[in-house]
């Protein structure tokens, strides 16, 4: 499983975890870390979206997904 950190406000944590390759883009588990609070939320992206928020620098792949 992949894990991608995303670009956000100081003082926040958000990555995505890739879950599922499907048609027409990927399954994703969201996770929000802010002022001690946690929220996951599983959505699905397409590949388009993906690649253009990687081609950006919006989200990019960390060195290696920690065991939650």
């Amino acid at each position: 499983m992949k894990r991608y950190r995303i670009k956000c406000q100081t003082g926040r944590i958000e990555y995505i975890d890739i879950l599922k390759e499907i048609e027409d883009g990927y399954l994703i588990r969201l996770t929000r870390l802010s002022d001690g609070n946690e929220k996951i939320i599983e959505e699905t992206i397409t590949r388009h979206l993906f690649n253009i928020c990687l081609k950006t620098g919006y989200i990019y792949e960390m060195a290696k997904a920690s065991a939650a």
